[in-house]
């Protein structure tokens, strides 16, 4: 009896033990689950968060661009793609006399006198400024010596301009021999007429009284007066350039890439 009474209490210790045991595991286990929940609702929201972040962003470049395409088709000057010649020595840039070609930038570069007989070029005093899409028959390419001491030879385009023969630098020559030539940055070998026939009539008779009117784009204004020099600090909204306008000043304010505001500007001193 007293053997059955040590078994049956020796069992329900162990049985009391373990079941302590068991509470005690399960109290812990518990614990861990919850953190183990809580740590991966956190990295999902994390996760949610980054998701969304990401298709926002993908959202606003896919507006921007949608808004660049926009920009775009709505002015078919983008699409605009002048040939070039992409001359890189003498014998290459020979090519500008095989057609007529016209000055981009007017009032940006300077010609000199031509003396065809010896081929000097003189540097020494400016002959003038060409105009705004000045159309020049360009004669014949030649390297011309600096009149500067050390520095290249020049690469000159000749012409002819009221009877009388010039040229203008379109490159230069390196001690070494080598060529740079950058006459496609300043010339058209197409007719910009052709090239920007989707401009209405009356944009075009502005262009060629050398006349800026209300709501042209800065290229035509660039066709019409020559180069221009924006202020610093524009906006994309709006935007002023100044031109010098071979000697007569303006200053023309771009809202929305249009013309809104055109004034006399002041005389460079």
């Amino acid at each position: 009896m007293l053997l059955l009474y040590s078994v049956y209490n020796g069992a329900w210790r162990a049985s009391f033990i373990a079941s302590r045991f068991i509470q005690i595991m399960t109290a812990e286990t518990r614990k861990k689950i919850q953190f183990a929940l809580l740590a991966a609702f956190v990295l999902a929201t994390l996760r949610v968060g980054y998701i969304f972040y990401e298709r926002h962003q993908d959202y606003l470049a896919a507006e921007r661009k949608k808004q660049a395409e926009a920009i775009g088709y709505s002015n078919p000057d983008y699409y605009v793609n002048p040939k070039k010649l992409y001359p890189y020595d003498l014998k290459s840039a020979k090519q500008l006399t095989q057609q007529p070609v016209w000055i981009k930038e007017g009032y940006r570069y300077t010609y000199f006198v031509y003396r065809p007989a010896n081929k000097h070029v003189d540097f020494a005093h400016d002959a003038g400024l060409l105009g705004p899409i000045e159309k020049l028959a360009i004669t014949d390419v030649v390297v011309a010596s600096n009149i500067v001491s050390g520095h290249p030879k020049q690469v000159v385009a000749i012409f002819q301009k009221d009877g009388n023969p010039y040229a203008v630098p379109i490159g230069y020559q390196s001690a070494e021999g080598e060529y740079k030539i950058y006459s496609d940055e300043m010339l058209y070998i197409q007719d910009p007429r052709e090239l920007y026939k989707h401009w209405s009539p009356d944009i075009w008779q502005a262009v060629e009284q050398h006349q800026i009117k209300p709501g042209m784009n800065e290229m035509q204004a660039d066709f019409a007066i020559g180069m221009g020099v924006p202020d610093a600090g524009d906006t994309s909204y709006e935007k002023t350039v100044r031109y010098p306008n071979g000697g007569k000043p303006l200053v023309i304010v771009y809202r929305d890439g249009k013309a809104a505001e055109i004034k006399p500007g002041t005389p460079a001193s």
